[in-house]
């Protein structure tokens, strides 16, 4: 993996504020984030939850804001991951209805959600007390 973690960080167009570890599972977490932008998510919110929950060690939460976008950044994510971690998700829920799928690639799970699903289950408020990690885009890196 660490070859493939100094492959991300030279060819990213994500740079870290709080710079967590670089390992695999922060990997496909940053590759969801940059896959979501790409592909115009709204809200994107990466959250480390390591330390308060058993299932993962990252969340990502996104809005999408109609069906065909939710769909266009779950598969982008889902092509960005095969291309460029050779890792596809363990479980994938909702792509047919299209309002909020989740993605569970194990340490990563990413949540894509229309506004209105999001604000129902606000998940930001029940994951609170995860430690939000703060990012920017630098978008000529990019380019």
């Amino acid at each position: 993996m660490t070859q493939q973690n100094a492959s991300i960080n030279t060819l990213s167009p994500l740079s870290v504020v709080s710079t967590p570890p670089e390992d695999s599972s922060f990997a496909i977490a940053r590759m969801i984030v940059e896959a979501a932008d790409d592909r115009q998510a709204g809200d994107i919110l990466l959250l480390n939850v390591t330390g308060v929950c058993y299932l993962a060690d990252y969340f990502i939460i996104a809005t999408g804001f109609s069906r065909t976008q939710v769909r266009a950044i779950c598969n982008a994510i889902e092509d960005a991951v095969e291309e460029q971690l050779e890792c596809l998700p363990h479980r994938i829920e909702g792509k047919a209805e299209g309002s909020w799928i989740v993605l569970d690639y194990g340490d990563a799970i990413a949540h894509i959600l229309l506004p209105e699903e999001r604000e129902y289950y606000n998940l930001e408020a029940f994951w609170g007390h995860a430690e939000r990690i703060d990012y920017q885009f630098d978008r000529a890196a990019g380019e």
